[in-house]
């Protein structure tokens, strides 16, 4: 009987806090999309570099066009895709942000718990003994003497103003934000190795130019020597040859070191050791240049984009603790109820006339705390201001973003157009100047300025190449990475409640 009443009074308890419990402060509304109709000042147009090199071919904007979860299969590489995949499952800054999102999820269910009566079972074991003219410990007059008690305890505190409601929603969009934060890591971190393997293959080509025009000057300098020992020029012309010949190998440690440094920093986002299986060499010609790029809606970024869905979600849990403060200055309502057998002996614990029950109600209101709860809701308040000015924030720099690289993609093809004319007219004037030298047109320091001119028109023509594919990339990962088309996402643009 008493266990049913136990029962009885906390599905009351349920039902009360159902029935008349409201949640206090501000319900958080999503904030609405910027007013603008496009991202950049102008609308982009195909970007076309007009040349065979790779990276070199026509970019067309399609506006619409969603992105695919594996949006690095694009650019044609099998060695790329197995990285990119190696790194999703082994980076260890993501496995991190994968645990905090753990982390995050039971907190909630946790917090949870205390929608539901708190039921616990106690047993007492005691040896004592009073003075018998102030307190007799039994009718008998024993003492000392043994208790054993046994009880069931429940307390149930009724959610009258919703603040645990609150506490609840604020470590829900705690955890939305962290996946949101997981996604957003896993998408840097798939456009950080592609970006990277772009680098060490521009480092690569960059370090062929380099040797092969280590081999035309050494070529030219064997041809100076033999006009020197013949008479026809000066010794000194050999010098400076040599000098030249001696600058230009010495860059080529240099970008050796760019080269390992930059595989050591793949092997790091690959969850490898640097001394671990080596990377694998890279050109610019092992990767295809996307010729489609999207092209979304500002409605569609804000959706996509995972750091502003991230920063929504710390909007909405800094919300919800300014009605957990308002709460906390309200009246708290608690019910408890214990029912249990107690006797002098174990034996004796559930023979008649040993039970007792209780049942009690407790109703607190907070009259005087030196202004403590006031405060804490005004400074709840400020951190849900603070927390909208960085939601404005991150939608900002996302918007510039975007901009910055779809502005950067239209000037790399006019950079790389030029920079490959340059390339073609400077060895050209190369060709020329040592023709010329060799029947003493010129002189050898014409020969000398054509081949530095050509060593710089290589190296800007090999960084215009990368700044295609990298930018390429920047693109895709300003534009959200596609996650909401992964299988293992749990949120989607489409679904903006996005629960975890």
């Amino acid at each position: 009987m008493r266990a049913h009443r136990l029962a009885q009074i906390a599905a009351l308890s349920a039902a009360i806090a159902a029935l008349t419990g409201c949640a206090v402060g501000p319900d958080f509304a999503r904030p609405a999309a910027p007013d603008t109709p496009r991202l950049t000042p102008a609308t982009p147009t195909t970007a076309d570099a007009r040349s065979a090199l790779p990276g070199g071919g026509a970019q067309r904007w399609a506006a619409g066009m969603d992105i695919p979860a594996n949006w690095w299969t694009w650019f044609g590489s099998s060695a790329l895709n197995a990285l990119v995949a190696e790194s999703l499952h082994n980076n260890p800054s993501v496995q991190s942000v994968q645990a905090a999102l753990r982390v995050a999820r039971e907190d909630v269910s946790a917090q949870r718990g205390a929608f539901w009566p708190q039921v616990s079972v106690d047993l007492n074991a005691s040896r004592a003994k009073t003075a018998p003219e102030l307190s007799p410990a039994l009718n008998s007059g024993t003492s000392p003497y043994s208790l054993q008690t046994a009880q069931v305890l429940v307390s149930y505190s009724l959610d009258v103003f919703g603040g645990n409601r609150r506490q609840v929603e604020s470590l829900a969009a705690q955890a939305e934000s962290a996946r949101f934060q997981l996604e957003s890591a896993r998408t840097a971190l798939t456009a950080n190795v592609v970006q990277g393997v772009v680098q060490a293959a521009s480092l690569h080509d960059q370090l062929a130019a380099l040797q092969r025009n280590v081999a035309l000057q050494e070529e030219q300098l064997g041809i100076m020597r033999k006009q020197a020992a013949l008479g026809d020029i000066a010794q000194a012309a050999v010098i400076v040859q040599e000098a030249a010949l001696a600058q230009s190998q010495a860059q080529v440690p240099a970008l050796r070191k760019q080269l390992a440094q930059q595989n050591d920093a793949l092997a790091a986002l690959l969850g490898r050791l640097p001394a671990g299986e080596p990377i694998p060499a890279f050109t610019l010609a092992d990767l295809h240049l996307p010729d489609v790029l999207p092209q979304d809606l500002p409605s569609a970024l804000i959706e996509q984009r995972a750091d502003v869905r991230a920063a929504e979600a710390q909007m909405h849990a800094a919300s919800a603790q300014v009605g957990v403060a308002i709460s906390n200055r309200l009246p708290q309502i608690a019910l408890t109820a214990s029912d249990g057998r107690s006797a002098t002996r174990f034996a004796d614990l559930f023979a008649s006339k040993t039970g007792f029950f209780g049942v009690a109600a407790d109703i607190a209101q907070p009259l005087f705390q030196g202004g403590a709860l006031l405060h804490r809701q005004r400074a709840a308040q400020a951190v849900y201001a603070a927390a909208s000015a960085q939601y404005r924030a991150t939608v900002i720099a996302a918007f510039q973003n975007v901009a910055d690289t779809m502005q950067a993609l239209q000037l790399d093809a006019e950079a790389l157009r030029t920079s490959a004319l340059a390339e073609v007219r400077t060895r050209e004037g190369l060709d020329i100047a040592r023709a010329q030298l060799s029947i003493g047109d010129v002189s050898y320091l014409s020969v000398l300025l054509a081949e530095q001119q050509y060593q710089q028109s290589v190296g800007s023509r090999v960084q215009a190449q990368a700044n295609r594919y990298a930018d390429t990339a920047a693109l895709f990962l300003a534009l959200g990475g596609g996650w909401w088309n992964d299988g293992n996402a749990t949120t989607s643009p489409k679904d903006p409640s996005g629960k975890p």
